[in-house]
């Protein structure tokens, strides 16, 4: 069991670290998959990572503006779930698979 000076010890830093290798993380499954759902899903998780971001520096400089700007961030990233997996349903209704390469036939 950790002891309460190593949790207090946790600073800055540490949740800038861990923000900026979610992050990567993220964008590396953006990159480099094709798969939508993989794609969604490591969106995401840099959103995430922005949040986590956000809320260490809120608690950093003792004001509320970060946490405030984490619930706006939240609706952005449940509207474009929701949109997101929408679109895959239906290419997967038509090509009965899910990959990005469908996503060019969506002309007009």
């Amino acid at each position: 069991m950790p002891s309460i000076d190593l949790i207090n010890n946790v600073g800055l830093n540490h949740y800038l670290v861990l923000s900026a290798l979610l992050f990567v993380t993220g964008m590396a499954g953006v990159l480099l998959r094709r798969n939508v759902i993989v794609l969604l899903m490591s969106i995401e998780l840099m959103l995430n990572a922005v949040n986590i971001s956000f809320v260490a520096f809120s608690k950093y400089l003792n004001v509320l503006d970060g946490q405030v700007l984490v619930f706006f961030v939240m609706t952005i990233a449940a509207a474009e779930a929701a949109v997101g997996l929408a679109i895959a349903v239906s290419i997967f209704k038509r090509y009965k698979e899910v990959n990005i390469r469908f996503f060019e036939h969506l002309k007009g």
